[in-house]
Formats: C-alpha cells, structure tokens, sequence
C-alpha cells in the first residue's frame, strides 16, 4: 500500500499536532504535554484549548472521588 495514499497528514506538523493533542486527551498534566512539546504551557492552553477541556471533567471526577473517599472515612478517635 503506497503510503500517500493513507493521507493521514497533509503536513508533517500535522502529526505533531495530533501527538500533542492526544497527550491531554490521555490525562497527561498539561505541564508535562507542554515540557514534552517544548513549548510553554500559555502556548498549550492556546493551541491545545479544546483538548484540554476533557481533562477537567477527568479532574473533576478525580477530586469528588477523594472528596467521597475522606467524607465516608473514620474520623480518628471514633
């Protein structure tokens, strides 16, 4: 298979930019997609905004967990 003919990306900057945006999509610290990326993370959040937003509802859910877990768990003395 002639490998033009997947036509994955038009550019080679293309498959960068989907690296990229899959790190945040995975739950990656925005920090740490920003230092692999090497740029900064204001660049990120630019770039990468409408990624980023899934990884706050993982966030999201992520801390009501632990809230739950401190909440249900003995306080000490009991």
């Amino acid at each position: 298979m002639d490998e033009h003919a997947l036509n994955l990306a038009q550019r080679p900057y293309d498959l960068r930019h989907a690296g990229i945006s899959f790190w945040p999509a995975s739950g990656v610290d925005p920090a740490e997609c920003a230092r692999r990326a090497g740029q900064s993370i204001q660049v990120l959040f630019r770039c990468y905004a409408k990624f980023l937003a899934g990884t706050r509802d993982h966030a999201n859910q992520l801390i009501e967990g632990s809230m739950n877990r401190w909440d249900s768990s003995p306080s000490p003395g009991e």
